[in-house]
């Protein structure tokens, strides 16, 4: 039969809408958009389903709201299409496999004084001292930059405890770090709308989260409630961590500096 007349480029075709289709479900997963997908996803399906059968009507009047479909998708999952793109234009596909890694950007030599980042945060940790630090990589957030107080200020110990003093008028907000240096404090950046973050976690663990979605950020959050030490990379946290096991996590990444 001929649908059972499946040759290399049938297997490679299903392959790649499987990738596909698995990367776009990534995206949505734990997000109110994953119903939706699947409800359009059923109602493909059915419409495929009528059509194999010839019900001329039926299959007429799916295709059309198949037609309208991607006009709902596009306006629906607007987030999601952007992350999904962005993934695309970064190399980031089947990163976490090992698989295709490239990227179309610029190399560029990340340099962090993890030390400095560890023990102030290990001090702030102590005092309860809330705060969230954003350690650009390839992507400079200049955009987010913009939306806090321009700094330029080297990063040290002293430094990052004032901004994030309780009375400093810049503790309420993110500060943003690249090549050992403050570009900017109190910036303000995208909430992740993920379900699968707990309930306790409060909006800056919510916003580590939302802005390493949507970069190659890494982010490092002090809790003020629990004192406790967590950082987000790829939109996956890591909480209840020690300024040691941070410093670790950093070197890791970053090109060390003293």
């Amino acid at each position: 039969m001929e649908f059972l007349n499946i040759g290399v480029i049938e297997i490679i075709d299903i392959s790649l809408v499987a990738i596909l289709v698995y990367q776009l479900y990534k995206l949505i997963k734990g997000t109110v958009a994953i119903n939706i997908f699947i409800g359009l996803a059923a109602i493909y399906l059915l419409w495929k389903l009528v059509s194999a059968f010839h019900l001329q009507l039926l299959s007429e009047i799916l295709g059309q709201f198949i037609g309208f479909g991607v006009i709902i998708l596009a306006i629906v999952f607007q987030q999601e299409l952007r992350k999904f793109l962005m993934i695309i234009g970064k190399g980031k596909v089947l990163k976490n496999k090992g698989l295709f890694k490239f990227n179309f950007s610029k190399a560029h030599d990340n340099y962090l004084n993890t030390t400095v980042i560890a023990e102030a945060c290990g001090n702030m940790a102590k005092t309860k001292t809330g705060a969230i630090m954003i350690l650009t990589q390839i992507d400079d957030l200049a955009v987010f930059c913009e939306s806090g107080v321009e700094m330029n200020a080297t990063i040290s110990v002293p430094m990052i405890e004032s901004v994030f003093y309780k009375n400093s008028p810049l503790h309420d907000g993110a500060v943003i770090i690249r090549d050992n240096k403050i570009i900017s404090a109190r910036s303000v950046l995208p909430v992740s709308n993920s379900n699968e973050l707990p309930g306790r976690l409060g909006m800056r663990h919510r916003a580590a989260v939302g802005i390493t979605e949507e970069s190659d950020a890494v982010a490092i959050i002090v809790s003020e409630e629990r004192g406790e030490i967590s950082y987000v990379k790829d939109g996956e946290l890591f909480t209840k961590r020690t300024a040691e096991q941070l410093k670790e996590f950093l070197n890791r990444i970053f090109t060390q500096t003293q």
